[in-house]
C-alpha cells in the first residue's frame, strides 16, 4: 500500500534532519493535540497525518541517522517508521501518546536495520566520499567509529536516552513525552550511559 497526500507518496517525503540540525522549537508549542490529529487521520484526513510527520521527522531522523550511521539508511527507517505507524494507527490506544508510540516504531525499525547492516557489513570498504585520505582524517574517522562502537554495547534504553538527551538536544520533559518514561529514570539513564560510554572509551585507549 502507498501512502498518498494530493497526489504525493507520503514515504518519500524528504525528512530535514538528515540535512541540517532539528529545530529548536519545542514538541510540546504545538497548536493541534497529537490525540487530535489522530483521530482526524483515522477520519481520512492525510493532512492531518502529515502534520504528525512535520512534528517528529526531524528529531526521529537524528537519532536514526546516529544509530544507523548514514543518511540513506536513517531515511529509510524513518519514512518505514511513518508508514508502518499509518497502517498499525487504529491499534494505537493512546493517541494522546502518539510520539512515544512512534518512537517505539522508529526504534524497533533501527535495530532490525542494525542487525541487517551487521549481516551485511564488509570489510576493506573505502572512506565515505569528502573524507580525505590523511592522517588526521582517518584518525578522526576511526574515532567517530569507537564512539559508535561503544554506544552499541550500551543497554538500549541507556542508549536512547543519550542520544536524545545529547544528540536530538531534547529536554527530560520532551524525553518523558516521547519515551512514556519519568524524567527521573531518564536522568539516571543519562548519566549512567554517559559514566559507562566514558569507561569504554577510557579502556579503548589505555589498551
Amino acid at each position: 500500500m502507498t501512502l498518498r497526500y494530493n497526489g504525493l507518496d507520503l514515504a518519500a517525503m524528504p525528512l530535514r534532519g538528515l540535512s541540517q540540525s532539528p529545530p529548536s522549537q519545542s514538541l510540546s508549542k504545538m497548536s493541534d493535540s497529537d490525540a487530535e490529529l489522530v483521530a482526524r487521520t483515522l477520519d481520512g484526513d492525510l493532512d492531518a497525518y502529515a502534520k504528525l510527520m512535520a512534528r517528529y521527522r526531524d528529531t526521529f531522523a537524528a537519532y536514526a541517522l546516529h544509530m544507523l550511521g548514514t543518511r540513506e539508511d536513517a531515511q529509510e527507517a524513518v519514512q518505514d517508521s511513518f508508514v508502518r505507524a499509518y497502517r498499525a494507527l487504529p491499534g494505537c490506544r493512546q493517541p494522546e501518546r502518539f510520539g512515544a508510540w512512534l518512537f517505539r516504531i522508529v526504534v524497533n525499525r533501527c535495530r532490525t536495520m542494525q542487525r541487517r547492516l551487521r549481516r551485511n557489513r564488509r570489510f576493506g570498504e573505502p572512506l565515505p566520499d569528502g573524507v580525505p585520505a590523511n592522517g588526521d582524517a582517518v584518525a578522526s574517522l576511526e574515532w567517530r567509529e569507537e564512539i559508535a562502537r561503544a554506544l552499541a554495547r550500551l543497554r538500549p534504553h541507556y542508549r536512547e536516552a543519550f542520544l536524545l538527551r545529547y544528540v536530538n538536544g531534547l529536554e527530560y520533559e520532551e524525553m518523558a513525552g516521547l519515551t512514556g518514561a519519568k524524567q527521573a529514570a531518564l536522568r539516571m539513564r543519562v548519566k549512567r550511559a554517559s559514566d559507562q560510554l566514558r569507561e569504554l572509551l577510557r579502556d579503548v585507549h589505555a589498551g
